[in-house]
């Protein structure tokens, strides 16, 4: 799922992270997710994006389709998404770690 130019062992691309980040506080709609990660990233998903990466997370279980009384469409994150997100956290921040140590003086 990863794509050649991320750095580390990410399993997900960017848009990926960046919705299950997103969803961690609750559910949300796709404009809601577009909003809150223009905010929280300065990234801004077009829709393209954010749902073909919606519909390959919600494939995989890591999030799943909420009820709703309109027409829009809220996801929230599964058990597995969120335990997804913590080990892909873990992962970035052992690599920060190590970027850290290395840009250290000798």
């Amino acid at each position: 799922m990863a794509s050649g130019n991320n750095v580390g062992a990410s399993r997900f691309a960017d848009a990926g992270l960046l919705i299950l980040i997103s969803l961690a506080d609750g559910p949300k709609h796709g404009y809601a997710m577009i909003a809150d990660i223009q905010e929280i990233a300065n990234v801004k998903l077009g829709p393209g994006t954010l749902y073909t990466a919606l519909s390959r997370l919600e494939t995989q279980g890591l999030i799943a389709a909420v009820e709703s009384d309109d027409r829009r469409k809220p996801y929230r994150l599964t058990a597995n998404g969120r335990a997804e997100l913590s080990a892909q956290l873990a992962g970035m921040e052992g690599l920060a770690a190590t970027a850290q140590q290395r840009m250290e003086p000798a």
